[in-house]
């Protein structure tokens, strides 16, 4: 075995190392990695990687880092693959994050830092089950990182532990993804590097979870081209692309957007408007658990727009095109039962009750499992992604980290 706090120190260094370089993506740049702090992280790990002894580590144009640890199990003939993101979300600042470790949480409102801010049990009533847990909050300003870099420290501890104390395990596939948060990068992919038998994103929330089944979702954008005139001369001849955006939106149903669904509920959100009197766009995601209801809400979408053109005579001035942008993994890792069996085996052998939950949302596993490689997402121990008041908790980090170790034991075809 390994010493729990050899690994429960070497798991908080990489940490707080990890969140130390600002890899907030950046939407609409035309290159990947969309900033320069994924590309240092990325050549960072590939440094880390070679310096555990892992073989085949390479890092592509686009900042995708890949490596492979064999098998020392005699005539082993699984591969299994872990893979990560490099990037944190773009709607909170990433830079300059100021940790805070709480060695142990007592219960109650933690303050962040100096200021006004804080997290509080009502807002955040997982907090109750932390008590007397270690915690790692921000200071208020920035958000953590621990989405997804909790998950990148985890993989790399337990491949260090892994190596260090020689236990046994499958062959092992691993992967540092960049701009997860902004749906880019996992085009540049690497497959032929990443060739195994099942694969597992470390990028869940609490403890226990595991999620096989994400959203089916598309981006819609609608164009609604204007005229503009002298406003004093306007009657009967200026038309308003933004006021006629706003009447469109109305058409929409009021209650299936983010703010009112849960669970299996889809929605239509309307993400963004852009543009000016003479032209505008709206941009709309669209999500749907099932095949069924997800090729419903894109059809009601167009039907929308041509009934809306119809009423207000504006065929040559409204214009919408819907592009996929992932499904739902859910049938393809069904056809691997094993990958869903072994990680929660693995979980309950570390004492840990497996909890089987859907994502809202998507992950670099619906990719793969588009590409033929079921990839369930486990737990990391963090919490309140994408916002200030994102903490981990280093006791359900460690539990993951130990996951990751049994699962490598475990899976064997």
């Amino acid at each position: 075995m390994y010493p729990e706090e050899t690994l429960r120190d070497g798991l908080l260094d990489r940490f707080l190392n990890y969140i130390s370089f600002d890899t907030q993506s950046k939407a609409g740049v035309k290159h990947s990695p969309s900033s320069r702090g994924q590309w240092l992280l990325a050549g960072y790990l590939c440094d880390e990687l070679k310096s555990l002894g892992l073989v085949q580590v390479e890092m592509n144009a686009q900042g995708i880092v890949t490596a492979f640890l064999p098998s020392n199990i005699p005539n082993n003939r699984t591969t299994i693959g872990f893979i990560a993101h490099l990037d944190t979300h773009p709607s909170v600042k990433g830079k300059d994050i100021k940790p805070e470790v709480i060695s142990l949480y007592r219960g109650g409102d933690i303050a962040l830092g100096l200021g006004e801010e804080f997290i509080s049990p009502v807002t955040s009533p997982f907090l109750q089950k932390l008590v007397g847990h270690s915690l790692i909050v921000t200071d208020g300003t920035t958000l953590l990182g621990a989405d997804n870099k909790a998950g990148i420290a985890e993989i790399m501890t337990a491949l260090a532990t892994i190596v260090s104390y020689r236990l046994p395990r499958v062959n092992i596939r691993v992967a540092f993804t960049p701009d997860e948060e902004i749906g880019a990068g996992m085009q540049y992919f690497p497959l032929q590097q990443f060739a195994c038998d099942w694969a597992y994103t470390v990028d869940g929330g609490g403890l226990g979870e595991i999620e096989y089944e994400n959203f089916n979702a598309a981006t819609a954008t609608i164009t609604i081209k204007g005229r503009a005139i002298h406003l004093g001369q306007a009657k009967d001849k200026l038309i308003n692309a933004l006021a006629l955006a706003c009447d469109f939106q109305q058409l929409l149903p009021s209650d299936e957007v983010p703010e009112k669904t849960a669970d299996r509920q889809g929605f239509f959100h309307l993400n963004s408007i852009t543009g000016d009197i003479e032209c505008c766009e709206m941009k709309y995601l669209i999500r749907d658990f099932s095949e069924e209801g997800f090729a419903q809400r894109k059809a009601l979408l167009l039907q929308k727009v041509e009934e809306f053109t119809q009423s207000r005579q504006l065929a040559e001035h409204v214009s919408i095109s819907i592009e996929d942008s992932y499904r739902n993994m859910r049938s393809v890792v069904e056809n691997v039962p094993q990958s869903v069996q072994v990680a929660e085996q693995a979980m309950k052998n570390c004492g840990i009750v497996p909890k089987r939950k859907i994502i809202r949302g998507g992950t670099d596993g619906a990719w793969l499992a588009a590409n033929g490689i079921a990839c369930p997402n486990l737990f990391t121990g963090g919490y309140n992604f994408h916002s200030k008041y994102e903490l981990a908790s280093v006791d359900e980090m460690q539990q993951a980290t130990k996951t990751i170790i049994e699962i490598a034991k475990l899976a064997r075809r």
